[in-house]
């Protein structure tokens, strides 16, 4: 292994950043070059890309986002585009690729090692819906983000006695909106896996109205309905002022946590010493306190478990 080419793509995640740098100084560190492809997938395909030094990587490891940038690029997927990937590849001397993003960038990742090219994945995405690994990187950090809102959002509505329905990203994975439900004290969390009942939604305001609570917080994911429509709804069905917050790409902003930069360098730097041990196609995550990684192939096989334990648990202690 001469040189190692690094890569974020998909939705940017707090993290990303710490994870660059690991696999860029344990490369340096055990004499390997490393390249960051700019912008994704659209780097590889167009060949855009910069030589990484240790100055490269210097101040990052607290910045929110991707200092190699990230695309979507729908050319990579087609025949055209994924040859000129592979061309690009091999003209610039890249021996093994280091992906880091969500769901869309491993399988990317995947048909490249089909292709030959030695991979190594790590998962990058606030979601946390890639069901093969506990947490994935920016999870954690966007989670701190949400309850820094729910918290400046909840005193406003204690103050106007108010329901406040607050939509969090998620389209078809609901944990941002669980575990921000659990670890904010809302009353009533509504995520894509379990279907909702307006009325019901409704009555449990009504119940905490009734013994003196001035407001009620309810933690939506985007992919289990509208904001704006539920809330007018609650309003109308109870007569109590309801508003409505998106909180939207500010959850993928800020300066990561402490848990995501020690996640984030320790699969950098075991994504690099994977590939210069000649170990490819893998995908990293994390179970307790360990990293491992297994086949990428096998990864992304795996159907994600709804965490009925923590929504039932989110139900008891909201009453």
């Amino acid at each position: 292994m001469r040189k190692i080419g690094v890569l974020t793509s998909g939705g940017d995640a707090p993290g990303m950043n710490a994870a660059i740098r690991a696999v860029v100084r344990y490369s340096i560190y055990n004499n390997v070059n490393v390249l960051g492809i700019k912008d994704g997938f659209r780097g590889l395909v167009e060949g855009d890309s910069i030589e990484m030094n240790l100055s490269s990587v210097a101040d990052i490891i607290h910045r929110g986002g991707t200092v190699l940038g990230s695309a979507r690029s729908t050319a990579f997927r087609g025949g055209e585009g994924f040859d000129k990937a592979l061309k690009n590849i091999k003209y610039l001397g890249i021996d093994g690729i280091v992906a880091i993003g969500g769901d869309g960038t491993f399988r990317g990742a995947n048909e490249l090692g089909k292709a030959g090219v030695p991979v190594i994945g790590i998962p990058g995405t606030i979601d946390n819906d890639l069901p093969y690994t506990e947490y994935t990187l920016g999870f954690f950090t966007a989670l701190t983000t949400v309850l820094e809102s729910v918290e400046k959002i909840r005193d406003t509505s204690s103050s106007h006695s108010r329901t406040n329905v607050i939509q969090v990203m998620g389209r078809n994975c609901g944990d941002i909106a669980l575990y921000a439900g659990l670890a904010g004290g809302a009353e009533i969390v509504i995520i894509p896996e379990v279907e909702y009942n307006i009325d019901e939604v409704c009555d449990k305001i009504m119940q905490g109205r009734a013994r003196g609570k001035k407001h009620s917080i309810i933690i939506l994911a985007e992919g289990a309905g509208d904001a704006k429509d539920i809330s007018e709804t609650i309003e109308g069905k109870t007569g109590i002022s309801t508003r409505y917050s998106v909180l939207g790409y500010t959850q993928r902003g800020g300066t990561p946590s402490a848990f995501d930069r020690l996640v984030g360098s320790r699969m950098g730097a075991k994504a690099a010493e994977l590939l210069i041990g000649s170990v490819k196609n893998r995908a990293l995550g994390v179970r307790g306190s360990e990293i491992f990684d297994m086949d990428i192939d096998e990864a992304l096989s795996i159907e994600k478990k709804f965490d009925e334990t923590t929504y039932e648990l989110t139900k008891i202690l909201s009453i």
